[in-house]
């Protein structure tokens, strides 16, 4: 079940993009929106234009002084983009309300620390998650400009989402495979969910100070990796402590 829940949320969020990214093939170029408006109305118009575009529902007009208005979006693909938008943002949204259920209920068994190094499982858990994370956020660092030229402002927003959902997935299977122990699935997904959305905070705040948004850097990579190894050596302290001291945890 936990399973479906994640991939309703995955299948939303993919699906977002790629509404995007069509919304966004079908508008004037945002280069040189009154070429768009010529090439695609016909020479009988003159050259340039002013472009009314909006986002929901999808539309574009060009505007060619004198009362000429034409429609760059035909009404019916409008219609059509605006019913699809619809049900994919409620995919989405469903997705996220079902993902953040799962960081409540059951904990599920515990998993024991009898027989476990845990010494050498907290330095696999910091060494190889921060390599992990490290990769990945280059590679979501070169995909977030993608994002952002093909889908615009929606696209950014959605790949935003993305990168906190995927960089708390993959917190949440390192978690499982090499965090604290005894644990169990629900603490797993808690500290997971934890760490992504600390590590996008960071991210997002580091390039919001250095007025580098909306476009992520490749130095964002080896932040997030530092980032990572500190928060997940803090989750260590913490479930030592609580190991320690039980009753007062509870």
């Amino acid at each position: 079940m936990a399973a479906l829940k994640r991939w309703v949320l995955a299948a939303g969020l993919s699906l977002g993009l790629i509404w995007s990214v069509v919304v966004s093939s079908s508008m004037p170029s945002w280069w040189d929106p009154s070429k768009s408006c010529f090439d695609k109305l016909g020479p009988s118009v003159g050259p340039d234009a002013t472009v009314h575009t909006s986002w929901f529902p999808p539309s574009a007009t060009c505007d060619f002084g004198g009362g000429d208005v034409r429609d760059y979006l035909s009404t019916t693909n409008s219609v059509l983009l605006s019913i699809t938008g619809i049900l994919v943002l409620t995919l989405t949204a469903v997705g996220i309300v079902l993902t953040l259920r799962t960081l409540k209920g059951d904990p599920g068994p515990t998993r024991s620390a009898d027989g476990a190094d845990l010494t050498r499982r907290h330095r696999n858990h910091l060494l190889y998650g921060a390599l992990d994370v490290l990769v990945v956020v280059a590679i979501l660092s070169a995909v977030n400009v993608a994002a952002i030229v093909f889908g615009e402002i929606i696209g950014g927003v959605l790949f935003a989402i993305t990168t906190v959902a995927g960089l708390a997935a993959l917190a949440t299977v390192l978690d499982r495979h090499t965090g604290p122990l005894p644990s169990t699935a629900l603490a797993s997904r808690r500290r997971g969910a934890a760490a992504g959305g600390i590590l996008f905070g960071v991210i997002f705040g580091a390039t919001a100070l250095t007025g580098q948004l909306p476009f992520f850097r490749l130095w964002a990579a080896p932040l997030a990796a530092i980032t990572y190894a500190v928060v997940v050596h803090v989750q260590w302290t913490k479930a030592a402590t609580h190991q320690s001291h039980p009753a007062s945890a509870q």
